[in-house]
């Protein structure tokens, strides 16, 4: 009645695979310029001859001190058994040993020395972090240094002509040489020519297809680089039985006598710089000699350092052995240079070497645009002084005024209506789109039915185009620091413009109704079986689409555009809506009885749950079916008990379902705390700091906003706060593009929420500029329809110190805004650019058929295209963080044609989203992206021959607009 087993692991050893990378010429040192081929013997396990093919790259190794860069290739695998016998013996037991001080350690005392403080420098690099390394043998070689490449148009033939008494020459080995013709010259070898560095480029080859010869070697021909430093060598060898071998090697150029300058990235007129360099004495003894900085004009080649420097540019020196001695030049940039062209030469007796490259110079001078906003509200008059312009610039000499201009809007709150027809326009057919039109479309009924006033703005926006259709981006080109054409926003621009353009269509009664007819029937078909709503159709049913498609319903019903009862087919879809959501807050209560029984008198109240409640609130007369009940009746008891801990938006949904549900002093108290805590501002109104925004639809400032408008209007009647609240609404608006159509259905659903009193307000302000009463009408001075926005400007002398003062009167409800803007020329400041945290990349490789399989190769400006050709399209998309709603489109070529034509949903390395192919671009749409890098790619036919723009690939959180990101624009060409 005992058993004896045992497992033994046998390793059975791979084949070996690995091949030989042997050196048979190779120097590890090099010169500058220096035409250099090396063989390299490709061999076997055995040691025998084989056929591979290898690809070799060499690199300025400093680079690594910022990103490390090697060819993992590895192929070796370990498979473990997983079978084993299993054995037992009726009516035995098993015992545990249990002894104190089992395999004791020796203990040791603990020593701590005290150490640099390296402020979280950190060394090393491993597959989590990544962190700069601190190479000690690199810092401190004398070769180390960083350079850039010469400008454009210095290289070949250009640098063959006399300058300044220097005859330029092309030696046997490739390398550009001047001999010294000046006599007064210091720097003058006897004999010897100088060699002028300029191929300072950090790379010096890729050969991505080396082939071994009938003896299995491999030939490399190269000219080396200029640039004085540390290079890396890697090849990788591989066979097509896959044998592979890697080889890593490091190579140094170097001279005897080296001069290393430390330029600058770029001058800046009237700057005053030290341009600093250092001589290294390599020659195993001291030398003395002389180095000189020349200076030429970048275009034209003309020596300018007299402009630069004070004094010739001489400087003596003297490097001991092995030892650099230091040299310094001061230099004083002047105006009117757009680059130089900077020479370095050092001479000591047989020892000569020289460096030449670019640098760019950039104005001290700049248009600066300095704002002064003129808010303003109803029944106010309002003093604002402009001070650094009622003392011109507290007397600064450098200022010279360009334009004073005077912008003024008179009833911002058109601005919402003008949004109106983005919803309309969208151009996907999702859910939530469709909504969003069907929304837009019975609110603009509903706004052009309400008052005469707003019917006649409508007819004149139809039958004109005034300015008021200028996008944002597109308005007040003299007043920015870049014009629209040079910024990626251009296409954003003009579609702003257009849609703005369409709301006289918009307001057409016909074209409403058959609108709202067709786009309600589309959601009602997009519904499905069990009540809910997808994203796209095709997708899941989406639970937070389908609570918004509800409570944007509710909305229409709240303010009376729509009575969702009187239709029949519109309320059994509501019902069944409804009755979905019920469903899903009983699973959600059925997983917490099941798992988390012990806790359920805890915090369950997630923000599908609140947005239930308040969703749900709009129809207390559905009823809710028995099994639901108490699920309802459990998360209604949490929101009472645990409102305080959730966000301003949550607590704005709980307060108006608890008071819909006669819970009045739970919405109470939630409405104290919120006024309580609401930030209040002259110019901004009423907000809270929490109106930040973020990348979820429960972290969004403006359905923030519009929701605790309703909150204030429906729970306490409070309509100094409900105006206060909207002020912030419309100053959101003055600033920015409302982008997505949830952010414009429920900011327009605010406006609306106690009727259209703002929008029917006339204009009523007045304007003062220091002493000149500003009358658009008597100026004749064109206001926009609705808005009554006007603008003025005055330029150059014409500006004067006492127009920093301005005086607003305004007499109706409401607010109002402008702004007075002087731009003026200054001194430049240093501008700092920001990053997205989406990163997009797109490549295109045309696809081959050889012998051993499809071969992809980048497709390049020297690339060749040809109809009939295969292409493959590879987008790498980059995210820092978890986003939800993310839509990519990705343009191309008129020139190429689709393989993949229909649209459909995929999945791909736990990732799933909606594919869409379209006339003129591809499109991607991800309900959820997780954080990390996404490859995705699809295959296109060359069609057509000719000189193409590819487009780019845009990328862009649709409910967090401000993350986005796009690829580089290309032209591609195909040849007949």
């Amino acid at each position: 009645n005992r058993a004896y087993t045992m497992d033994q692991q046998v390793n059975v050893a791979w084949e070996s695979k690995e091949l030989e990378i042997e050196f048979e010429t190779f120097r590890n040192k090099l010169l500058p310029g220096q035409k250099e081929e090396w063989k390299l013997k490709i061999k076997g396990p055995q040691g025998e001859k084989v056929s591979a093919e290898m690809v070799a790259a060499m690199y300025d190794a400093s680079l690594d001190e910022f990103r490390s860069h090697d060819w993992s290739f590895y192929l070796y695998k370990s498979y473990y058994g997983s079978l084993s016998w299993q054995q037992g013996v009726e009516g035995t037991t098993g015992s545990n040993l249990y002894q104190d001080y089992w395999n004791r350690y020796a203990s040791y005392e603990n020593r701590t020395y005290d150490a640099l403080n390296w402020f979280e420098y950190m060394y090393g690099v491993n597959l989590y972090k990544k962190h700069f390394r601190s190479n000690k043998e690199s810092l401190a070689s004398p070769g180390h240094t960083y350079s850039w490449s010469p400008a454009q148009g210095e290289s070949g033939d250009d640098m063959n002509a006399d300058v300044r008494g220097f005859s330029m020459t092309v030696g046997s080995d490739g390398l550009k040489k001047t001999e010294v013709e000046r006599e007064d010259s210091a720097v003058k070898p006897s004999t010897q020519e100088l060699k002028v560095r300029t191929n300072l480029n950090e790379t010096v080859f890729f050969y991505p297809e080396l082939q071994t010869d009938s003896s299995g070697a491999v030939i490399i021909k190269f000219t080396m680089n200029e640039a004085l430093t540390k290079w890396k060598f890697m090849a990788l060898a591989h066979t097509k039985d896959l044998k592979y071998g890697q080889a890593t090697r490091e190579v140094v150029t170097q001279k005897d006598l080296m001069i290393l300058p430390n330029a600058p990235r770029f001058l800046r007129e009237k700057d005053q710089i030290t341009f600093t360099a250092k001589v290294s004495n390599l020659s195993g003894k001291e030398i003395s000699g002389t180095a000189q900085l020349l200076l030429f004009d970048a275009l034209s080649m003309q020596p300018v350092e007299s402009k630069l420097l004070a004094g010739d540019g001489k400087r003596k020196f003297t490097a001991k052995k092995g030892q650099s001695a230091p040299l310094a030049w001061d230099l004083k940039i002047p105006e009117g240079l757009g680059a130089i062209t900077y020479r370095v030469v050092a001479v000591a007796g047989k020892f000569t070497d020289g460096e030449e490259s670019a640098l760019p110079v950039l104005s001290n001078r700049m248009l600066v645009t300095e704002t002064m906003p003129l808010p303003i509200r109803g029944g106010q008059t309002k003093e604002f002084r402009f001070e650094k312009l009622l003392s011109q610039g507290n007397g600064s000499s450098t200022i010279r005024n360009h334009r004073l201009t005077l912008e003024f809007t008179a009833n911002p709150a058109w601005y919402a209506v003008q949004a109106l027809p983005y919803m309309i326009e969208y151009p996907y057919e999702c859910a939530e789109q469709i909504f969003s039109r069907y929304y837009a479309n019975s609110i603009a009924s509903h706004i052009a039915n309400s008052s005469p006033k707003i019917r006649a703005v409508f007819d004149i926006w139809k039958n004109q185009s005034p300015d008021a259709f200028l996008s944002n981006l597109e308005k007040n080109q003299d007043l920015k620091n870049v014009v629209l054409t040079e910024t990626p926003w251009v296409l954003q621009g003009q579609n702003e413009s257009e849609r703005k353009r369409r709301v006289g269509l918009l307001f057409d009664m016909n074209r409403m109704a058959d609108e709202e007819e067709r786009t309600i029937r589309k959601l009602r078909d997009l519904q499905v079986s069990n009540g809910g709503w997808p994203w796209f159709e095709g997708m899941p049913d989406d639970r937070y689409i389908t609570q918004y498609i509800i409570t944007g319903l509710g909305h229409l019903d709240q303010l009376g555009v729509k009575k969702v009862r009187e239709d029949k087919s519109n309320w059994n879809m509501i019902t069944q809506g409804v009755h979905y959501l019920d469903n899903r807050i009983r699973e959600d209560y059925e997983w917490i009885l099941k798992y988390e029984m012990k806790r359920i008198n805890e915090d369950h109240l997630g923000y599908y749950a609140i947005q239930y409640l308040y969703a749900r609130s709009y129809f207390k007369d559905i009823e809710i079916k028995k099994g639901n009940k108490a699920a309802f009746d459990y998360f209604s008891g949490q929101a009472k008990k645990f409102w305080m801990d959730k966000s301003r938006y949550m607590q704005g949904m709980i307060a108006l379902a608890t008071f819909r549900n006669n819970d009045k002093k739970t919405a109470d108290d939630i409405m104290k705390s919120l006024a309580e805590t609401a930030l209040h501002s002259e110019e901004m109104g009423m907000y809270w700091k929490e109106n930040t925004g973020g990348y979820y639809w429960y972290q969004l400032p403006i359905e923030t906003q519009a929701l605790l408008i309703e909150a204030f209007k429906e729970v306490k009647n409070d309509q100094k706060s409900v105006d206060e609240l909207r002020v912030w609404l419309l100053k959101n608006k003055q600033t920015n593009d409302w982008k997505t159509t949830t952010a414009t259905a429920t900011a327009c659903y605010a406006m609306l929420i106690d009727g259209t009193s703002w929008l029917a307000t006339e204009s009523d302000v007045q304007i003062v500029v220091g002493a000149m009463q500003i009358d658009p009408k008597k100026l004749d001075i064109k206001e926009e329809a609705g808005t009554g926005y006007f603008k003025t400007s005055w330029s150059g002398d014409a500006i004067q110190p006492a127009m920093g003062k301005v005086s607003v009167s305004k007499s109706g409800p409401g607010v109002s805004w402008g702004a007075l803007y002087w731009q003026y020329f200054e001194d430049m400041d240093k501008i700092t650019p920001a990053q997205t945290p989406l990163q997009v990349t797109k490549k295109l490789f045309r696809v081959k058929n050889t012998a051993s399989g499809p071969v992809i190769e980048p497709v390049t400006e020297k690339t060749v295209l040809r109809p009939g050709d295969k292409l493959r399209v590879r987008i790498e998309l980059k995210n820092d963080r978890d986003m939800e709603y993310i839509h990519m489109k990705d343009m191309r070529a008129s020139g190429f044609e689709p393989v993949n034509v229909l649209s459909q949903y995929k999945w791909q390395d736990g990732l799933g989203y909606y594919e869409s192919t379209k006339d003129a671009s591809t499109d991607f749409f991800f309900s959820f992206l997780p954080k990390g890098t996404h490859v995705f790619e699809y295959p296109l036919t060359v069609i057509h021959a000719g000189d193409f723009a590819n487009g780019i690939t845009q990328v862009q959180c649709m409910y967090a607009p401000e993350f986005s990101a796009h690829s580089e624009g290309v032209r591609v060409r195909v040849s007949k």
